[in-house]
């Protein structure tokens, strides 16, 4: 039930109003409620706010961290703690969130997802005190999360099929995605994406179409982002599953132990990031032999994508990266039938090794790709791009690499260093960097940095050496 209420009268395209929580979350103690409120001093508010904004303004095409807390200066979040449970207060809320003055029934779950991960992060796992300098700890609280946000489903088949690719991308790029989705869909599968618009958006809306088809019900379109990136790539409306992760490290382990297959649209260096950090871990010696099923896929038009990527992973880490996956080009079928026969020999896997199907504890993922990274100017430099190194350490300081961009281009945190000291500078080998400043050439401009529009992207990096 959603209270709206009628107060004084909010300007135009703004609610405000008094809801009652949908989807699992029910009480909180009065110390949790005072966290939220901001009385602690902690900054939780503030992520609370900036976290809930973005799920209100689901749908919103637009990559810039900033521009929408600037469109709704006034808007404020408050979470009322209450003797029958719990109220969330909205004031001056984007009015694209409710319907003849009732929040619309999604959004409101995916508010009350908001809160629930932001309190349970902030209090619970911080109670537990896991160890940060610990692989498996920091696995534990991965699972933990999940857990606690209901996504984590026993008894179900592998069919969690985690789809990557960046939000500004083209149309025929965009409806390639919604085709592959739709195939998905066919064949029983769930899909799990960054939550965002583009091709994380389209095989999403292609599966619906097909889940209706096959009068499938329960179906299962998570999203999974954390909040420096929430900001920049608000919720699709399609969504009905969101988990908010405390840092990128966190999200991408989600993906790999909750998904039992990914496919890989075009996309930019959110994307490329996301390759190498599930590569290296292939890489690692611990998982050789692990079925993983990984797949590249899009449109004709954009096989070019695909073999730039090929070139790249090939020089920086040797022709053997290529066995981990397979390039599909322009074949929704063949994408969704070679996904079965990979997710067939992960559920013979999972069987024969006894792990479970719901969260992938066998996968080995070292430390380096769980440690959270912060891209600062002197982090950037100190990065080792060279050859001769064990190759799944290379592809982690690849990873950061494409992550620092990935803070200057859309996180709050990383925009103002840039603002501040410039672009972040990137070294390494010669031959490493010549690859990795055409691979990012080409992302510009093929319009891959930055949502088409606005204002000319202008690189938060320079790539020395190249």
């Amino acid at each position: 039930m959603n209270d709206t209420y009628k107060g004084a009268p909010a300007r135009t395209g703004v609610v405000s109003a008094r809801i009652s929580p949908i989807g699992g979350l029910d009480v909180l103690s009065r110390h949790e409620v005072a966290r939220l409120r901001g009385a602690s001093g902690s900054g939780l508010h503030a992520l609370l706010r900036r976290c809930a904004l973005a799920v209100l303004t689901s749908g919103n095409i637009s990559d810039d961290p900033r521009a929408i807390l600037e469109q709704y200066p006034d808007f404020d979040i408050q979470v009322l703690q209450q003797d029958r449970g719990m109220k969330i207060e909205l004031s001056n809320a984007p009015a694209q969130a409710f319907v003849d003055g009732e929040i619309i029934r999604g959004i409101n779950e995916l508010l009350v997802a908001v809160v629930r991960d932001i309190v349970y992060v902030s209090t619970q796992l911080e109670q537990i005190g896991f160890d940060l300098d610990a692989s498996a700890a920091l696995t534990q609280s991965v699972f933990e999360i999940l857990r606690n946000a209901r996504i984590l489903k026993p008894q179900v088949d592998p069919n969690l099929v985690v789809c990557w690719g960046g939000h500004s991308i083209s149309r025929e790029e965009y409806d390639y995605s919604k085709l592959v989705g739709y195939q998905l869909g066919l064949r029983g599968l769930d899909i799990c994406t960054g939550c965002g618009p583009g091709a994380m958006k389209g095989p999403m809306k292609g599966a619906t179409i097909s889940h209706a088809k096959q009068r499938r019900r329960h179906n299962r379109y998570i999203g999974i982002t954390e909040p420096g990136i929430i900001a920049a790539e608000s919720p699709n409306p399609i969504v009905n599953h969101l988990v908010i992760m405390p840092d990128i490290e966190k999200r991408l382990e989600a993906f790999v132990r909750l998904g039992h297959g990914i496919i890989v649209f075009p996309g930019g260096v959110g994307t490329a990031e996301e390759i190498l950090y599930l590569l290296g871990i292939l890489l690692h010696p611990d998982n050789a032999g692990t079925p993983f099923p990984l797949i590249f896929t899009g449109p004709r038009q954009s096989s070019a994508y695909f073999e730039q990527i090929d070139r790249f992973l090939r020089l920086s880490l040797g022709d053997e990266v290529a066995q981990h996956y397979q390039i599909i080009v322009d074949d929704p079928q063949e994408v969704a039938r070679t996904m079965i026969k990979g997710l067939d020999k992960v559920r013979h896997n999972r069987l024969d090794t006894k792990d479970a199907f719901f969260f992938n504890w066998a996968l080995q993922i070292p430390l380096e790709f769980q440690r959270p990274f912060r891209p600062t100017h002197e982090a950037m430099r100190a990065l080792q791009i060279r050859h001769g190194r064990p190759l799944h350490e290379l592809a982690a300081d690849l990873r950061r690499a494409f992550s620092g961009i990935v803070a200057g281009n859309v996180k709050e945190e990383g925009v103002q260093a840039i603002e501040k000291n410039g672009p972040f500078d990137i070294d390494g080998d010669a031959d490493i960097m010549r690859a990795l400043d055409k691979l990012l050439q080409a992302f510009v401009a093929q319009h891959r940095m930055k949502l088409p529009g606005g204002s000319a992207y202008e690189p938060c990096y320079r790539v020395l050496g190249a």
